[in-house]
């Protein structure tokens, strides 16, 4: 029988994967909450796709067994998608982060002979096919030794083309990146675990080697680091000094912002109920929505930058690094094509049968990651990789 794909979500970083989708041989129904808003969005392909109300017993009675469904909806539906899948047999993709009520359905899904497959969006997603790649490359290099030193940086941001006085501008509701400031993060640096339980209490430079020449951007860690570790294929006898995944801001941010971390940290702070918490800053992000939205067309910015290091003593052995900067175009926002692209390319996989079942995140064999690379290079996103050492 015929898979069905079935696309749950069609806001502004869904759009580039579901065309993507649409040219395909695999029937594509997108379902919206806000039908009107989909149809309007999706006007080109409207003949080759089916958009429909999101409704959950319509969906439920709709799905059959084998079908893929992809959850692009808010990151709190995503368990209910995922158990939906199960009682229906059918696999299911998201963008985002495996959460630990995620992970439990994994025995459940491979019993099943389903495929759970997350983070294959941009961050997470594209920075772990890169992290993968740069392991597999310092592992079979001439120069890689349990000896030395490893030093390992992946930091990712979007942000506008031109810069505005606010330094950013909201891709999706400002109400996730206001929780984000709450979130405390986790890293290695020298050797030693570090946390901070604010972003703008870690803040850094960091300098970044573009076509053009050095950009300094602001940077800062992104939730816990550590169980990437493991998952990019780290041996618990390498002498790891530094290991960190984090965010880029534009230079200025945190000037810009600060009357926002000052907000954030007095609600978190006060003696309130988590719904009142939930309701002011449910408020501010309505505000922040209304003024620093991207207008019609306006082009963002996506810099991506992922890189290795290996030392003996104070002398670089060998060094590799990712780069990814790219800008809003006609085939869509830079944040919406990278998140929504690779979401793409997982349904792909699952249709061909090429990624395993259970809950995973981004595919971490070489070939396939080599795979995906190409993929996206044939989509236009260009990721340079750069021997510094050469």
């Amino acid at each position: 029988m015929t898979k069905t794909i079935h696309w749950l979500g069609a806001g502004l970083s869904s759009t580039p994967g579901i065309k993507r989708l649409a040219n395909g041989q695999t029937p594509l129904i997108v379902w919206n909450r806000t039908l009107s808003k989909a149809q309007v969005g999706l006007a080109e392909i409207q003949d080759k796709i089916q958009i429909r109300q999101l409704d959950w017993q319509e969906l439920q009675n709709t799905i059959i067994a084998g079908d893929v469904v992809v959850s692009m909806l808010p990151a709190t539906s995503h368990i209910d998608v995922a158990e939906l899948c199960l009682q229906t047999n059918a696999h299911f993709v998201s963008s985002s982060y495996i959460s630990p009520e995620m992970a439990t359905l994994n025995q459940q899904a491979k019993e099943l002979g389903l495929c759970f497959v997350n983070e294959v969006g941009l961050d997470p997603g594209i920075d772990h096919l890169l992290a993968h790649a740069l392991v597999d490359q310092y592992q079979n290099s001439a120069q890689f030794s349990v000896n030395n030193e490893v030093y390992f940086r992946s930091y990712c941001g979007g942000f506008p083309k031109i810069a505005n006085d606010f330094k950013y501008k909201f891709s999706w509701s400002p109400l996730g990146v206001l929780k984000a400031l709450k979130s405390p993060a986790k890293w290695l640096e020298q050797g030693k675990t570090k946390t901070c339980q604010a972003p703008w209490h870690a803040l850094t430079e960091h300098s970044i080697t573009l076509p053009d020449g050095i950009e300094t951007f602001q940077a800062y860690p992104n939730r816990d680091s550590l169980p990437f570790l493991q998952q990019y294929g780290f041996d618990n006898n390498w002498q790891v000094k530094q290991f960190v995944r984090g965010t880029l801001r534009l230079a200025g941010w945190s000037t810009a912002w600060q009357y926002l971390f000052d907000e954030v940290a007095s609600i978190t702070s006060e003696d309130i109920s988590a719904n009142d918490a939930e309701q002011k800053l449910k408020m501010i992000s309505q505000q922040l929505e209304e003024k620093y939205n991207y207008d019609i067309n306006e082009p963002d910015r996506v810099v991506l930058s992922v890189e290795l290091v290996a030392k003996q003593g104070n002398k670089t052995v060998w060094h590799n690094s990712y780069l990814l900067d790219a800008c809003g175009n006609k085939n869509g926002q830079a944040m919406a094509r990278l998140v929504s692209f690779p979401v793409s390319l997982a349904v792909d996989a699952i249709l061909e049968q090429t990624i395993a079942t259970g809950v995973s995140a981004a595919p971490h064999q070489p070939e396939q990651v080599s795979s995906w690379l190409t993929k996206l290079k044939s989509l236009g996103e260009e990721i340079s990789l750069r021997d510094h050492l050469a």
